[in-house]
């Protein structure tokens, strides 16, 4: 079992201003698991985006924490692969989300951005394998729309 590193005073830096913002589960069955994260854990369905997927955004303390997302991929056998589809980092801060676009790009790791609709908000998604992808959010302002283009 790998231990966990110390604390290092720039990964403290780092997130301080980043935190788990949602996870995203796509499934065949979305009433089934909308049915259960709500009447049975308690979050709430909520608004959400009007992208080309069916899906729900559950709520807790006012946050979309679970992005319900309709599976659309069949997996062997003919039946429709369910999976957790990535983990996504909130970046509340603006200095930050331009430092770790700095960084991408000083280590050559290649990413997709992308405009939420109409929630004023910028995506940063990063493959780290086939099959895993974590995303970086943060509120989409002057200051950091003129870095994106």
């Amino acid at each position: 079992m790998r231990r966990a590193r110390q604390n290092v005073p720039h990964e403290q830096s780092v997130t301080a201003h980043m935190k788990l913002d949602h996870a995203t589960i796509v499934t065949s069955d979305l009433e089934s698991a909308r049915s259960f994260l709500c009447d049975i854990v308690g979050l709430i369905n909520g608004p959400r985006p009007p992208f080309q997927v069916d899906g729900y955004w559950l709520y807790a303390n006012g946050r979309p924490v679970i992005h319900l997302v309709e599976s659309t991929v069949r997996a062997p056998e003919g039946r429709t692969a369910s999976r957790i589809d990535h983990v996504a980092l909130r970046v509340e801060d603006a200095t930050e989300w331009i430092a770790l676009l700095g960084r991408m790009r000083l280590n050559k790791v290649p990413y997709q951005l992308a405009e939420v609709p109409l929630a004023d908000e910028l995506q940063l998604f990063v493959s780290l394998a086939p099959g895993v992808v974590v995303e970086f959010v943060t509120q989409l302002g002057n200051s950091i729309s003129t870095i994106v283009n």
